[in-house]
């Protein structure tokens, strides 16, 4: 499929293009797709200044996997650096993956996820709903917690703190899932 696309270079091309030797010594480069948000019909995860690259990819392989309408960060980290892409498993392409510049570009519900939420068990997450996720270490930002029109919990048992941001993502992404089914 890609052999008339594929050219094969030398070491010493291999690392000025690739930036590292590699030892399969094969390397590939992509261009980005131009994606914009769309009318969806699965709802949006939104990563509230993601930290760890390597759980922003994660998230990124699970919203594919469940069929999440894309992945949106606000902040600083590029979703598209090599670390996430590596983390995805190169799943941004299977769904939109962007960043945006703050919560004003979003449209749609708005619900966030917190331990100090009302439980999630008996909510109903709306197909075109934006979940919104903190980071692990300092959770929501004051301007995605005003935006929120819900904030909703995780069920967790006594003494648990919290959740990985992809298990939280995961378990959303499920419970989304299984109402979408039961109706």
């Amino acid at each position: 499929m890609f052999n008339d696309r594929a050219v094969e270079v030398g070491l010493d091309e291999f690392v000025r293009v690739v930036g590292k030797a590699h030892p399969t010594g094969v390397g590939g480069i992509v261009e980005r797709p131009e994606w914009g948000i769309v009318e969806r019909s699965s709802p949006l995860v939104l990563l509230d200044n993601p930290r760890n690259l390597g759980n922003f990819g994660a998230v990124i392989r699970v919203a594919a996997g469940l069929g999440a309408g894309g992945v949106v960060s606000i902040g600083d980290v590029d979703p598209w650096h090599p670390n996430v892409l590596r983390g995805s498993a190169g799943l941004h392409f299977a769904l939109p993956v962007l960043r945006l510049a703050g919560v004003e570009e979003l449209e749609g519900e708005v619900i966030a996820f917190d331990a100090d939420g009302e439980d999630l068990k008996h909510a109903r997450i709306p197909d075109d709903a934006v979940l919104a996720f903190g980071s692990e270490r300092h959770g929501l930002s004051d301007a995605v917690r005003e935006r929120a029109d819900r904030v909703v919990s995780l069920p967790m048992r006594p003494k648990v703190s919290s959740y990985n941001l992809t298990t939280s993502v995961a378990m959303a992404l499920y419970h989304w899932e299984l109402f979408r089914r039961a109706s």
